[in-house]
């Protein structure tokens, strides 16, 4: 049974009621000016959200930061499977988290100390017994990312969750409708959704800079150096390093071996745990012209790679996507590439200039076409003397102050964030659906959104939503 929020026995109000309020005093309450408590700027702490990351792995510990850095954000827990790892220059694990957590509120504190962060290998002990969590940050594995995402949003806490959303196309559409239905704030950390360049893309395709679009491409070069793929499962089993619950690591994944092939980041690659290319960047990159596009589920998936196996994904790959068309905006093909193939170069972009930042965005319209970098930065029409020549239309869309701000302000109910579960749900499967494209091997995959299933092969559908091991349930 779902216990309900600690409640104030003078008031009856939840604390999470009373974090939805913060600009007005409940009935019979008398709320000190934070100026009086505590000089210009500051936030009481129970005008907080307090915070829980569950897994502070590299990007872990970058989001955090970004969390504590915000006045109105309190960590109080940290998880993660491992004590503590080498990142690079950096560590990561629960351990470093946890250091690093104190030493930012012990700068703040009268005493120069800060002793109030518990830590956890399990989040489902976290969420059990840490009651003051009104969110929780999950930077897990993609294989994880679902079901840690669930167990909060089934307590009522307010979740954030690093991209993809999930690892398979059904954890998607159960995690935006299990938000929905609790009535709970969420994001998904595609930071470029929160930016000003998407925003401008979205209202120059609306403003007709470029006519209507029919035509997309979309490319990263990864995984490049950053991790490997086309490989196959390594053969030697070593020893576990101290500090890694590996079963915890593996999560729902099928058992297998400890190997350092697996940890730390280069899981990506593989099937098992991460998501590929798409995974990583996708939820970047095809954000812009779904966003400006309004781009619903695609009819048809169609991919071309170097050599797939059933361990990790293809060095390099080709998917096209085909989307009907919407209202009076025409069909749309979008064309992904990676692992180093790029679009062909536009025939009005100017000789010497870089298409993209190593990843990139064409929308193909037919009075024009539109280039930018990832996360939709640095968008001009070209060549630039059109971009010149092009007035501007008004700023409509709301601007927001980041990624993890937004998500902050959503908690407290101020708005809706603005990559919550009702947008980077949809968003995920479309740039899941790329994966299935490229276990089929080249076969062209007709795709019923709305049932969430592959209608011309069917062994396509067993990547739709897999089977947990390890009595692991959504």
């Amino acid at each position: 049974m779902e216990k309900k929020p600690s409640q104030n026995k003078k008031t009856g109000m939840s604390r999470r009621d009373f974090l939805k309020n913060t600009a007005t005093a409940a009935a019979g309450i008398s709320i000190i000016p934070r100026h009086v408590l505590g000089g210009p700027g500051y936030i009481a702490p129970s005008n907080k959200v307090n915070l829980a990351m569950i897994g502070t792995g590299n990007q872990g510990m970058h989001d955090m930061k970004q969390f504590m850095e915000l006045p109105d954000v309190q960590v109080v827990a940290v998880c993660d499977v491992f004590e503590e790892f080498p990142q690079g220059d950096e560590f990561g694990g629960r351990k470093p988290a946890k250091l690093a957590v104190e030493a930012h509120y012990g700068e703040q504190a009268v005493n120069g100390k800060y002793k109030g962060c518990a830590d956890f290998v399990d989040f489902r002990e976290m969420l059990e017994k840490q009651k003051d969590i009104d969110a929780v940050a999950v930077v897990t594995t993609d294989n994880t990312h679902a079901i840690a995402s669930m167990a909060a949003i089934n307590l009522g806490k307010h979740v954030y969750c690093q991209k993809p959303l999930t690892h398979d196309i059904y954890e998607a559409r159960m995690l935006a409708e299990a938000a929905r239905k609790k009535g709970v704030a969420s994001q998904m950390g595609n930071q470029g959704h929160a930016g000003e360049g998407n925003r401008l893309i979205v209202e120059w395709v609306a403003d007709g800079a470029i006519g209507d679009v029919h035509e997309v491409h979309v490319w990263t070069d990864r995984p490049r150096n950053y991790w490997k793929q086309g490989l196959e499962r390594p053969d030697t089993i070593p020893s576990v390093p101290r500090g890694l619950d590996w079963n915890l690591w593996l999560g729902p994944a099928p058992y297998r071996p400890y190997h350092p092939a697996y940890i730390p980041f280069v899981w990506r690659g593989w099937w098992d745990f991460g998501t590929g290319v798409l995974g990583d960047m996708g939820c970047h990159i095809i954000d812009t012209p779904v966003w400006a596009l309004k781009l619903g589920h695609p009819t048809s998936v169609q991919a071309s790679s170097t050599p797939v196996n059933n361990e990790t994904g293809p060095v390099a790959s080709l998917i096209q996507y085909e989307f009907p068309a919407r209202g009076d905006m025409p069909p749309v093909k979008m064309t992904w590439y990676d692992g180093g193939i790029t679009p062909p170069r536009p025939a009005d972009l100017e000789d010497g200039r870089r298409m993209g930042d190593g990843s990139g965005i064409l929308l193909v319209g037919t009075k024009g076409t539109i280039m930018a970098n990832c996360y939709g930065h640095n968008p001009r029409i070209i060549p630039e003397t059109k971009m010149q020549a092009y007035t501007l239309p008004p700023k409509t869309i709301p601007r927001v102050e980041g990624i993890h701000q937004d998500f902050i302000e959503a908690c407290k109910g101020t708005r809706k964030a603005c990559s919550n579960f009702d947008v980077s749900g949809p968003l995920t499967e479309t740039v899941l659906l790329g994966n299935l494209a490229v276990r089929m091997h080249g076969q062209r995959l007709l795709w019923d959104g709305v049932n969430m299933k592959v209608t011309n092969v069917e062994e396509a559908n067993k990547f739709v939503k897999r089977d947990y091991a390890g009595g692991w349930t959504l």
